[in-house]
Formats: C-alpha cells, structure tokens, sequence
C-alpha cells in the first residue's frame, strides 16, 4: 500500500459527516488501483495527475465508470497544450502551482498563463471544465489565481497555519 495523507477510510468517515462534495486528489502513482476505494469510500471527483497515468482519455473514462466526477491535474513543467484535447473529457482541470510533494511552497506566478488560457477556453464555450489551482494559494495568491481564471482555490498552508482558520476559509471563498 503506497504511503497516503489521506486513506479511504478517512474519506469514508468525512463522508460520514457532511453532505459536502468530496474532491479526492490522488497524487499517486499508479491511481487508478486505489480509484475504486475512494469513489467507494464517498468520493465526489476523483482527480489523477497527468503524468501519471499512460492513457489520459482512458483514465477519466475509467473514474466516470465508477461514478465519480473525473478530473485530471498537471504538473508546472507540462505544457498546457500537450492536455488541451483532453480538456472536453473532463469534469475539472487542476493546475498545479508548485511542484507537487510537500505543503507550504511558494507559488510559482506562470500558473497564471495556464489559469488564464484555461479562462480563454471556458469563455469561448470551447470547454465546460471547472478550473481549479493548488499550492502556494494565500492571501497574496488566492485573488490573482482568481482573477486569472480559477474557480476552485485548493489552500493548505494557509488554513492550517493561520491563527484564524474560520477566517481564512472566508476570505478564501471571497476570493474565489
């Protein structure tokens, strides 16, 4: 079993105690052998990493067998043009703003040329996609990913490290 932040029991018991839509990011290798756990466990949308899966098409196609919302991530160093035809698949795209691994890094400011054109995309009616952003969103980056096209603002440093959690979860929902 690959070392998991958040396992699907945990999900399982969140689940449990909200009506509230659970979004699963599986950033693992290999995802879709614990995908059928987590959509079991309670998960909403289940989102993979680009880079680690071989056939993304097949990927989201395999989450939405297991009815779940499916969503793809990437990574900084991938083009958004190398995921652009697979964008109509998907329920939500995750721009990644720092390299994924550890909490608390800065985030990386061209997150917003791919959260803009990602906009672009989703004003012209060329996609439906929700767009979402992670790491690196605080009270210096939440409005700027905001402006720039993010409709989802995924904070965990800022939560979990500010005196005031509740207020910070308020100000993040402004924002976004």
């Amino acid at each position: 079993m690959p070392n998991l932040t958040f396992g699907p029991l945990v999900v399982e018991a969140v689940n449990r105690m909200t009506d509230m839509p659970l979004d699963v990011h599986l950033m693992i290798l290999e995802p879709l052998k614990l995908a059928p756990d987590f959509a079991r466990a309670g998960a909403d949308l289940l989102v993979v990493h680009h880079e680690a899966v071989d056939d993304l098409p097949q990927a989201l196609a395999e989450l939405k067998k297991l009815g779940v919302r499916a969503g793809f991530s990437l990574n900084p160093e991938t083009p958004l043009a190398e995921v652009e035809p697979f964008l109509p698949l998907t329920d939500q795209v995750l721009v990644m703003s720092v390299n994924p691994g550890f909490g608390g890094q800065k985030f990386l400011p061209e997150s917003l040329d791919k959260l803009r054109r990602l906009k672009d995309l989703k004003d012209s009616g060329a996609i439906s996609t929700e767009i979402a952003v992670d790491g690196g969103i605080n009270r210096e980056t939440a409005w700027a990913a905001a402006r720039a096209g993010a409709e989802v603002l995924v904070a965990g440093a800022a939560i979990f490290k500010s005196p005031d959690r509740g207020e910070m979860i308020r100000f993040l929902k402004e924002a976004g």
